[in-house]
């Protein structure tokens, strides 16, 4: 009984978010981005699996305001990917997007600086589409939208557009070049709130 009135919260809470939010574009699964529940969320999190696969990666960035040189705290950035099979893998008891999303997914909040960092395994492919991490944008005024997705330089699978992108969405083609560091490979992508978003003001 106690489960099902906690995700009955969570689901009010969600709710209630949405409500006060604003949807920029089109986007299937961007509510996903109010789904932390009543998680404290930080700019620093590991997403599930990372300490039983390969190859362990590190992404790090600072999100911007529109300025492009203003960092930006209380941003949240959700982030969801594959498994090394390539499949959004569930564990069987996901409730709302985390059906269609699987369980690797996170979500973080910028601090006063505006960094971002996570710890997750390089994800895999599938239908010949190149390695991507999906990242969501959710701004303190509440106004939320999909950026373009987190690609790995040396893909084989990435198309003629992904690696020849115009007025990429957030600033940033999003293709990471990994340096292998111990035993992370690490990249980084800064985000630009807003920058290229159709329909952002």
């Amino acid at each position: 009984m106690k489960t099902g009135i906690l995700i009955f919260s969570f689901a009010l809470a969600a709710l209630s978010a949405q409500a006060q939010g604003q949807l920029i574009g089109s986007c299937e699964g961007c509510e996903a981005v109010f789904e932390y529940g009543d998680r404290e969320l930080t700019s620093v999190d590991t997403l599930p699996g990372f300490h039983e696969n390969e190859p362990k990666i590190k992404i790090s960035g600072t999100i911007y305001k529109p300025d492009g040189k203003t960092p930006a705290e209380g941003v949240i950035l959700y982030v969801y990917h594959t498994n090394r099979e390539g499949e959004y893998a569930t564990l069987g008891n996901e409730t709302g997007w985390a059906r269609r999303h699987g369980y690797i997914r996170t979500w973080l909040k910028t601090g006063a600086d505006g960094r971002y960092t996570f710890y997750t395994n390089q994800p895999g492919t599938y239908s010949r589409n190149a390695a991507h991490i999906h990242p969501i944008i959710l701004e303190p005024n509440g106004n939320y939208y999909w950026l373009g997705s987190y690609l790995f330089e040396g893909d084989p699978n990435l198309s003629r557009r992904q690696l020849n992108q115009q007025n990429p969405r957030g600033g940033s083609d999003g293709i990471l070049k990994l340096q292998k560091k111990g035993t992370l490979l690490i990249g980084e992508r800064d985000i630009i709130l807003g920058r290229n978003v159709s329909g952002y003001k």
